[in-house]
């Protein structure tokens, strides 16, 4: 991928307008298969700077695919009025060096960090060894092996990479599953037995929370199968996956955003809202 930047200089007066002709330049845009997305932005300290960010997925697909397009007339008939504004229009390609900050706390730490992950799998396995669906597949199964997923897990929430770094990561996590024949059956009970446990021992169940935790499972598992399967040809030397909120959780205006809140009952997170 390659990131697009336009920089614009806009009168106050044009302002309005020139918002306006994006909102309706957005449109298009955003039906361009070689877009990835797009954001326009105004400088707080000069008013009358913009910059539009484009992520295109390649700069040939934009110049050869999208600037062909009848999405790109569409778009370009939208803000033809502000092409001399232009001040600056470039394509930069990532370095790699990226990252989040804290104003928004990992699934890791709001779950309640290892500890809460150690506490869902010991509870999560000793029920597996007694369920006639299950226990086949987990049978003879090593007495540490609750506390490994539990670092897998946390890990894969962005904890710490203690399965990176004691267990052998990804490679060994896929080799665990390669042959095993999971059936489609074996895969559901896990997830809903896994999902049971977390209500049982605490675990988060706030909608923001629940949809990465359950996502997860969902997609975890059905890799799981997939691996499990004949002819499966992993790439062992991908990394442990990283899993974040699919909308970021709701926390009161006036908590500092780099601490995760107390709830009212003791759960150790601030009852979310919906709104």
């Amino acid at each position: 991928m390659v990131v697009e930047y336009i920089r614009y200089r806009i009168a106050e007066s044009s302002a309005g307008e020139f918002e306006d002709a994006y909102r309706r330049a957005a449109v298009p845009l955003s039906r361009s298969p070689q877009c990835v997305d797009f954001e326009l932005s105004r400088c707080e300290e000069d008013p009358e700077q913009y910059i539009l960010r484009i992520t295109w997925t390649s700069t040939q697909e934009h110049l050869e695919g999208f600037r062909a397009s009848d999405a790109f007339r569409a778009f370009f008939a939208e803000i033809k009025p502000y092409v001399d504004a232009i001040e600056e229009m470039r394509h930069y390609r990532p370095t790699g060096i990226e990252g989040t900050g804290a104003a928004i706390p990992t699934l890791y730490d709001w779950a309640g960090g290892t500890a809460a992950f150690e506490k869902l799998f010991s509870a999560f396995y000793d029920k597996v060894v007694k369920d006639e669906v299950l226990e086949p597949v987990f049978h003879g199964m090593n007495p540490d092996h609750p506390r490994h997923v539990a670092a897998w897990l946390a890990e894969v929430f962005g904890g710490p990479k203690v399965y990176s770094e004691r267990h052998g990561g990804h490679a060994h996590m896929v080799g665990r599953h390669l042959g095993r024949a999971i059936t489609e059956s074996q895969r559901r009970r896990w997830v809903t037995l896994l999902i049971d446990t977390a209500d049982e021992v605490g675990l988060p169940d706030d909608p923001e929370f629940r949809a990465a935790f359950v996502g997860y499972l969902e997609w975890g598992t059905r890799m799981a199968v997939i691996l499990s399967g004949p002819g499966a040809e992993p790439d062992l030397h991908e990394p442990v996956p990283a899993w974040t909120w699919p909308r970021p959780p709701w926390q009161p205006s006036d908590t500092r955003l780099s601490t995760i809140p107390e709830r009212a009952d003791g759960n150790g997170r601030e009852p979310v809202s919906k709104g």
